[in-house]
């Protein structure tokens, strides 16, 4: 347990780091070149690489050793870092910034880079979770991952705009590549109990056979399909097909994930809208608190014994905020609401992360982990988009006219954000509405008794074969 703390401490520090100058440099972009266009191409970007990467990652992930692929990540954002380092002392000026400036260019894809290969360390660690963490215990851990998550967006959210505003990019990108170094050498001494990866000449094990990791003993496990080199989807695939209503699950996800574009549309211009620039970067810090505050509360109180229904059941929740948060123009029900909305997130990315590690054979969870991150990344940046665009060109001019109040201002009120706030009503009672009919479906039956009925408990296994020596 105490290796797990480090990896996730030294995880925690990774990802604010690389978070860190990531956003510093798209808000150091945008105020150096007033390119709105620009800073949004860099955020896709980001977004668009990390999805595509997952699939690649995953596989990374599986066939090499856990410890391995996390100092591979790291050393990898090192020399990424410091080549961006070395471009920008030798060729970028700052006074000399554009959208079309080639050193500006190269010295973005550096970080871009650097920043979207650290990735693949957050599918290490949810792997990491299932060989060190014994079964009837991984949903806490899976809470304090979330909590580490939460640590990060909070510091980003709040480092990256004081940092560019008071000491500029070129002490904010030396203070990453150093940070990055330290992350590098405090990882290089902590042990990964891992001592050899199932290749692909080995065949397949029945579905009630076992999952063989170092030197445990035989462990139920969840059906294999045959472990091949490469990206392997073809595999990926057929063990979702596998696993009852596991399909059926990352869809959700990925329902969820693009239901949720209205809100990463919406959310910015809304508040915006209530607060000042200042202030509302300031009420963006103070609500990821929910987020550590949320996944500390899944590290102390676990999930309960069927973490599909939690899943559902935190999703009620999120929906009816997603519902309710905007129905006035008050600056503190809109606040309240992404408080108590980032609250919630934890616990479900926990559920799912937790069914993911028992189900999934440990041998493929990094590609399945990243398969499912793909589908469900790239449902977001879709939604976004069409949302935004929707409701600039309707929603929004339709609600300021009379028939829009006629028929909706006895439920939104009065104001100028009344379009976002319909946009937010109708995401959230779509949401609702398919969880609800999510809690009737087959698939939930089917996954919640397969949940139950299987095992993968390699820590446990292993804590238990130490003990009888």
């Amino acid at each position: 347990m105490n290796n797990f703390r480090h990896i996730l401490a030294n995880t925690l520090v990774a990802n604010v780091t690389t978070s860190y100058l990531w956003f510093a440099l798209t808000f150091w972009v945008y105020l150096e070149t007033g390119n709105v266009g620009l800073a949004g191409v860099l955020n896709g970007l980001y977004m668009g690489l990390i999805a595509v990467g997952s699939i690649f990652f995953g596989s990374i992930v599986d066939h090499n050793l856990k410890k391995n692929v996390m100092l591979f990540a790291a050393t990898c954002t090192l020399v990424c870092f410091g080549l961006a380092a070395m471009v920008w002392v030798i060729w970028v000026t700052e006074d000399d910034v554009s959208a079309t400036n080639p050193a500006l260019i190269v010295f973005s894809a550096l970080v871009l880079i650097g920043a979207v290969v650290e990735h693949m360390r957050n599918i290490a660690l949810s792997t990491t979770v299932t060989l060190l963490i014994p079964e009837n215990e991984r949903d806490k851990a899976n809470g304090w991952v979330g909590t580490i998550q939460g640590a990060s967006f909070f510091a980003t959210s709040i480092l990256a705009g004081v940092s560019i505003g008071y000491i500029g990019m070129e002490a904010t990108m030396w203070i990453a590549l150093g940070l990055t170094l330290v992350t590098l050498v405090h990882l290089i001494p902590i042990k990964i109990p891992e001592s050899r990866i199932i290749t692909s000449e080995e065949t397949t094990l029945p579905a009630t056979g076992t999952d063989t990791v170092s030197s445990a003993p035989s462990v139920p496990s969840a059906p294999s399909a045959p472990v091949s080199s490469g990206i392997d989807l073809h595999g990926s695939f057929r063990i979702i097909a596998l696993v009852p209503g596991l399909l059926a699950l990352i869809l959700f996800t990925s329902f969820n994930n693009f239901i949720g574009g209205a809100y990463t549309a919406l959310m910015d211009p809304y508040g915006l809208e209530l607060f000042s620039p200042q202030v509302w970067g300031l009420v963006l810090g103070v609500t990821s608190l929910g987020f550590i505050i949320g996944g500390a509360l899944v590290g102390k109180f676990g999930l309960g014994a069927n973490p599909v229904r939690t899943l559902l059941l935190v999703n009620v929740g999120m929906a009816t905020l997603g519902m309710v948060f905007g129905l006035r123009e008050w600056w503190w029900l809109y606040a309240g609401g992404i408080f108590l909305f980032m609250l919630t997130i934890p616990a479900a990315e926990a559920a799912e992360q937790t069914i993911l590690q028992r189900v999934v054979p440990y041998r493929q969870q990094g590609r399945v982990f990243g398969l499912a991150m793909s589908v469900e990344l790239a449902a977001n940046p879709l939604s976004t988009i069409i949302i935004a665009v929707v409701a600039q060109a309707y929603v929004i001019p339709w609600m300021a006219t009379d028939s829009g109040q006629q028929w909706f201002g006895w439920l939104l009120g009065e104001g100028d954000t009344r379009g976002m706030a319909l946009m937010f009503a109708i995401s959230g009672l779509i949401l609702l509405i398919v969880v609800i009919l999510a809690f009737f479906s087959k698939p939930y039956r089917q996954l919640s008794e397969y949940y139950a009925s299987t095992s993968q408990d390699i820590a446990g296994h292993q804590a238990n074969s130490l003990a009888t020596d």
